[in-house]
């Protein structure tokens, strides 16, 4: 099935007589005949559910279509976006170990990873996404465990060179974790350039609506634990936590890495996400190819108007010709009718730096101001004050994100009116 068809019916295939819709299981426990067959799932040598702190039915139907539209072999979803950044690395590594990560992924990735994550004793190395082989070797140590970057950075706009990062982290035997929350994959699929493991927030452009805040993991399936079992004893020996289990042994490449995710850190951690959420994300996955599609045409359309506006200092969107990571963005997010599609983010300067650009975002009526970005409305952000405001100035310069750097979420209202609007608030600026 084409990827617009799989938003669909990927995941899954009512039975006769049931739901045409997937069911909302709201239920924290499930009933079974005897305690034998409860063990049998505590043993992981049957497959259902007994508690859904670790799964549930309408989590685990819709995990399974986003694994679908990814191309991979298994999927869980998370309470949030950041907790499918923290679960993907942390299932990884622990106490000791090191990871190399894009210094221009979101501000809250970069503080997870640079301050929460550091305490818990794991090292990281960030390195500019356009930085030389050399650099990009120098990064690595013996006790690396993964490389981390997002396909486009929020909100630097930076399009990630996958197979690059791919082959880099494959050479020294750990897998590259990708954050496609931007592109989604109806734009762009780094399975098949040659990353390991996906994540998302699904609280973006896969919900659509401002609705739920949420996550998910998506695994490959392709990368050999047990070809480097020395560097993944988590994955490639027992554990002695959930009756001995060798997660790489029982479950295979396509299966282990989500699996011990599952057992061990939703166990413990349980950052799920509701059942409702999961039918509300599934509900938003269902448009997501059309939506981007017209989330992408209003934005190029609005890139371009800001690129010829004289209050305008500077405008960066993957997708405009012209742009420094356009033959990037253009070999990685092609779609089949030969159009670059990116994702519907916009980012720009006013002449006059803050002062202004605080003038032009209280003048919109259409765009609002929310932290939000990437549903159905259009938002605007001043990040510097606001998602990246625990950054330096250093750190915002690293991340790519400037003083005066604003970030337009084009919508997908009529793009008359969303521009309409860009041109009286910047009729009010004083240039």
């Amino acid at each position: 099935m084409n990827i617009e068809t799989k938003c669909i019916h990927a995941g899954y295939e009512p039975k006769n007589g049931e739901s045409r819709m997937i069911p909302i299981v709201q239920s924290t426990t499930f009933k079974y005949d005897t305690s034998e067959d409860m063990g049998k799932l505590f043993d992981l040598q049957a497959s259902g559910y007994f508690y859904s702190r670790l799964q549930n039915p309408t989590t685990d139907y819709v995990a399974a279509k986003i694994a679908a539209l990814e191309g991979g072999t298994a999927a869980m979803l998370t309470g949030s976006g950041q907790a499918a950044s923290f679960f993907a690395v942390f299932n990884l590594a622990g106490q000791g170990d090191h990871v190399v990560a894009s210094s221009t992924i979101y501000g809250g990735t970069y503080n997870l990873f640079n301050v929460t994550m550091r305490r818990m004793g794991i090292d990281f190395t960030f390195v500019d996404p356009d930085c030389s082989d050399e650099e990009l070797e120098a990064a690595f140590k013996p006790n690396t465990k993964a490389v981390f970057g997002e396909t486009i950075a929020n909100p630097a706009l930076i399009v990630f060179d996958i197979e690059r990062f791919a082959k880099a982290a494959h050479a020294h035997g750990v897998p590259l974790i990708v954050d496609n929350t931007f592109a989604t994959p109806v734009n762009c699929r780094p399975l098949e350039w040659g990353a390991d493991i996906v994540t998302h927030s699904t609280t973006k452009y896969m919900d659509g609506h401002d609705a739920t805040v949420g996550g998910c993991i998506v695994d490959g399936g392709k990368f050999d634990w047990m070809a480097h079992a020395d560097k993944f004893p988590g994955l490639c020996t027992p554990d002695e936590s959930y009756h001995g289990i060798t997660y790489a042994t029982q479950f295979g490449n396509a299966g282990a890495f989500i699996t011990k995710a599952t057992a061990q850190l939703m166990r413990d951690l349980g950052s799920v996400q509701s059942p409702m959420n999961a039918y509300m994300l599934n509900l938003g996955l269902e448009s997501l190819p059309v939506r981007m599609e017209r989330h992408c045409s209003n934005a190029l359309a609005v890139a371009q108007f800001l690129q010829s506006h004289e209050k305008v200092t500077w405008v960066n969107y993957p997708a405009l010709p012209g742009n420094k990571y356009y033959e990037r963005a253009k070999k990685y997010m092609t779609a089949a009718d030969g159009t670059v599609r990116t994702c519907g983010v916009v980012s720009f300067g006013v002449k006059g730096g803050r002062a202004a650009a605080e003038t032009f975002m209280k003048h919109l009526h259409v765009a609002m101001i929310a932290t939000h970005v990437a549903d159905a409305h259009t938002c605007v952000l001043h990040p510097a004050s606001s998602t990246h405001r625990q950054l330096t100035d250093e750190e915002l310069a690293a991340g790519g994100v400037g003083a005066d750097l604003i970030r337009l979420s084009v919508g997908i209202e009529s793009i008359t009116d969303i521009l309409a609007d860009l041109k009286q608030a910047l009729d009010a600026v004083q240039a």
